[in-house]
């Protein structure tokens, strides 16, 4: 047999900085309760609004987000929606809704889907396990790249000090360029899956528990993956407002509960994806500036000169069959743009020395990026700084179509700038560096579903 539950061997190497990563036993909805897990699964909170999150709890009483992203009720006392959430977990944990897997486990996932704006079809597997926390630092083996704001930690943070479960994934990318996980997630998804379910995006998710403790294949396939994961620093590619939270609610509980020996609230969610063995998929966000007016937006394409090679087009179509499917390859990074307003558009190619005297400080890696470059085109051409940016002078779209359509209707947007996604390696790497990259760089495509498994702080 393997080693008792409670003291899973830790992946961590004394003498090097790799993270720690574990098996866990993870509460699921049971089969025999709720049939149909697409009825009670959702998207991640943060980009649930109230039209998805009201027909998300019409589907079924049990469905996740009553736990993911509680809502406010009518009376209610400040907090009232977190402590309605942990008691709502505990009715369901009570009733059999949700039940402990009975084997501490890593979950393979597997995701289908087709890339927005294309006809390309991929398919990504991972695995979910828990990642222990540590502070982010230049000698951490979890590394982030971009910054947090307030409010989502607030939230995150009153959630979880109510539930003390994990109902969302981080995401953390790793690499191994010897193709041996890839062949490992292959082997685990031959068989039938646990799960299968298809969002309503037309995403099929498949999940597979496999079993880690033992002598078995299964542990030796878990045992293996967790290996790879952990030969090496990982870097944060979604979750950084959850990563941060669960630090700060780890503190919190050390000291209170300061004589336990490796607690499970030193852990956290996470799904696994290797990042070079097959595509990752990484959607451009594209920038919508708002208020600066018709002539001003005309004057964008009149200086796009001074750091753009600018190439005029009169109609917007061929921007968007540039665009619109731009996450589809991990060719951005060029410095290529495109920029519509309504007096005309163009596509623009960076002249990277004309770039140079108004980059920020920082490493290559995120003076290069495009998100770095369009940042420093926006203040240098139409005034925009940082500070702009907060008040709201840049909106934002996923959609190339969208973005030209939103100028066309106007509505106090005057200009587009279109991107391509941001390179995995590049993510990476700037992570690698220490620095950390503009808000809105990366939006990873497709994202976990919540309710698949959820992570009790316990063993």
């Amino acid at each position: 047999m393997g080693p008792s539950l409670d003291r899973w061997p830790a992946s961590r190497h004394p003498e090097e900085s790799v993270p720690e990563i574990r098996p866990f036993r993870a509460l699921r909805y049971d089969r025999s309760v709720v049939v149909d897990l697409g009825l009670v699964v959702a998207p991640p909170y943060d980009v649930v609004g109230p039209e998805l999150r009201a027909s998300l709890v019409a589907r079924h009483p049990a469905n996740v987000v009553s736990l993911d992203l509680p809502a406010e009720e009518l009376g209610d006392e400040p907090d009232d929606r977190y402590r309605r959430a942990a008691r709502t977990l505990a009715a369901w944990r009570s009733n059999g809704t949700l039940r402990k897997d009975p084997h501490p486990s890593v979950y393979v996932y597997e995701q289908t889907y087709v890339v927005p704006g294309t006809n390309d079809e991929r398919t990504q597997r991972g695995f979910f396990a828990r990642l222990c926390l540590e502070p982010f630092g230049p000698d951490a083996a979890v590394l982030p790249h971009e910054r947090t704001l307030a409010g989502p930690r607030e939230d995150r943070y009153k959630l979880l000090r109510a539930t003390g479960v994990n109902t969302s994934p981080v995401v953390a990318l790793f690499d191994d360029r010897s193709g041996k996980t890839g062949q490992r997630l292959a082997f685990a998804a031959a068989g039938p899956p646990d799960v299968e379910v298809t969002d309503d995006d037309g995403v099929r998710h498949r999940l597979w528990a496999v079993a880690a403790d033992g002598d078995g294949a299964p542990a030796e396939i878990a045992a293996a993956l967790i290996a790879a994961a952990a030969a090496r620093p990982v870097t944060i590619a979604d979750g950084h407002h959850r990563y941060e939270t669960a630090l700060q609610y780890r503190d919190e509980r050390r000291m209170t509960r300061s004589c336990e020996e490796d607690p499970p609230f030193d852990y956290l969610l996470t799904l696994f994806l290797e990042a070079t063995g097959e595509p990752l998929t990484v959607l451009p966000t594209h920038r919508l500036l708002r208020g600066i007016g018709d002539e001003r937006a005309a004057a964008l394409l009149d200086r796009a000169g001074e750091l753009f090679d600018v190439e005029r087009v009169g109609s917007a179509e061929a921007l968007v069959r540039a665009f619109e499917g731009a996450g589809a390859s991990d060719g951005g990074g060029r410095g290529r743009f495109g920029l519509w307003t309504r007096v005309g558009g163009a596509f623009l190619t960076a002249r990277r020395e004309a770039f140079e005297p108004f980059l920020p400080p920082g490493g290559q890696a995120l003076r290069s990026l495009d998100v770095t470059l369009l940042g420093a085109a926006l203040e240098r051409l139409a005034g925009i700084d940082a500070d702009a940016v907060q008040a709201g002078a840049v909106a934002y779209s996923k959609s190339a179509a969208d973005a030209i359509a939103a100028v066309r209707v106007g509505d106090g947007v005057d200009a587009a700038f279109l991107l391509e996604g941001t390179p995995v390696a590049s993510i990476s790497a700037v992570a690698r560096a220490g620095d950390v990259m503009p808000q809105k760089s990366t939006y990873f495509y497709p994202k976990a579903l919540s309710g698949l498994v959820i992570n009790p702080h316990e063993w």
